[in-house]
């Protein structure tokens, strides 16, 4: 059997990159074997640059605890030592497009968590299940890059997770215009209640910059590649405001829709059901069984009972149904942290290892 493909995690005290370190605990494929922050972590073990803001309900993973923390910034220390990263650095974005490629230029291919390529047009933006096509834009980016290895590719927002894909699934019908309302769980901000108690019994009808993700993000999942870039699709026109709630994880949305092709409800749920997608077919060790699962409740999906459907890498819908203005409405739910962060990294990294565009480094 070969060996597991070595992996570093840029960012791996913060909130998304302690996800990264927990859910890659045993991972069959992967073991993290670098982890990179800030240079005041730098030369601290994992454990003693985390100290007591470890924010996973499981433990710190053990063999993660005594790892040396690398400046993040020495990108050619970092990349010695693993095969490729996840990206989850805090810094501005023009910092991030800048540290991503110069990894890329060290032949370390990045999986990234940040919003800072999303619009790099040669920089595939991926939900494993809807746009896997997109990964062929990788060949132009390298070109562009002058690599062989190294490239970087994208996980989109977290909050486009509860909605996209079950528009994806009702493709066919040929969705036109939908009025998204998100409700978005306090992680998304990398915060906890200890950390932001002011959200205790809270809503705060404001996320800066989320809204225009919302909109305009699905459109680029279901793009077409023309000439080494993606462009994005028109349709559907989406409108979209987005609420921060008082819950720990879980992004739910709220949406109407108009269709080309109006269905019959029941045809609407029996596609929801009935999708599988390329992580099914391949069985990928992170690849929910079921992607989408349909609640026939009028209750369902709620946060307390179904944010962990599949480990947190499925999505739930519930109460579609016809509305007196637009076609349909559904409910939508989503885990932030797992499938909408680190979760949907994880799954894009071993989409690109069984599709050839990651491997071990030669010694």
């Amino acid at each position: 059997m070969s060996r597991k493909l070595r992996v570093g995690v840029l960012g791996g005290t913060g909130m998304v990159g302690q996800r990264f370190v927990a859910l890659l605990e045993n991972h069959p494929w992967f073991e993290v074997t670098a982890v990179a922050a800030s240079p005041r972590s730098a030369g601290k073990t994992y454990e003693e640059a985390v100290g007591g803001r470890w924010k996973m309900p499981a433990p710190m993973p053990q063999a993660v605890k005594k790892l040396r923390v690398l400046n993040v910034n020495e990108v050619e220390k970092v990349a010695s030592e693993v095969d490729f990263v996840f990206s989850a650095v805090d810094m501005t974005k023009e910092e991030i497009r800048r540290i991503e490629e110069a990894y890329a230029k060290a032949e370390t291919p990045v999986v990234s968590n940040n919003s800072a390529h999303r619009w790099t047009p040669d920089v595939p933006m991926v939900i494993p299940e809807v746009n896997p096509e997109h990964l062929r834009v990788i060949e132009f980016q390298r070109k562009r890059l002058g690599t062989e290895r190294g490239f970087v590719l994208v996980k989109p927002n977290c909050s486009i997770q509860s909605y996209a894909p079950v528009f994806h699934a009702w493709k066919e019908f040929e969705p036109v215009r939908a009025v998204v309302t998100t409700y978005q769980a306090i992680s998304g901000a990398g915060k906890t209640f200890q950390d932001w108690p002011q959200m205790a019994g809270n809503v705060i009808p404001y996320i800066g910059g989320e809204e225009e993700k919302s909109e305009r993000e699905p459109l680029r999942l279901w793009g077409n590649i023309q000439d080494g870039r993606i462009v994005p699709a028109s349709l559907p026109k989406i409108a979209c405001q987005c609420v921060r709630i008082p819950v720990l994880d879980g992004h739910t949305a709220a949406v109407f829709v108009d269709f080309q092709k109006k269905p019959a409800k029941e045809r609407l749920i029996e596609r929801i059901r009935s999708f599988r997608g390329v992580p099914q077919e391949l069985d990928l060790p992170s690849a929910p069984k079921r992607f989408l699962q349909y609640l026939e409740d009028d209750d369902r999906p709620q946060v307390a009972l179904d944010i962990d459907f599949e480990n947190g890498m499925g999505i739930s819908v519930g109460r579609v149904r016809e509305d007196s203005v637009y076609d349909y409405k559904f409910i939508g739910l989503s885990h932030n942290t797992i499938r909408g962060a680190a979760g949907g990294g994880v799954l894009c990294a071993e989409l690109l290892k069984a599709e050839g565009y990651i491997a071990g480094k030669k010694a």
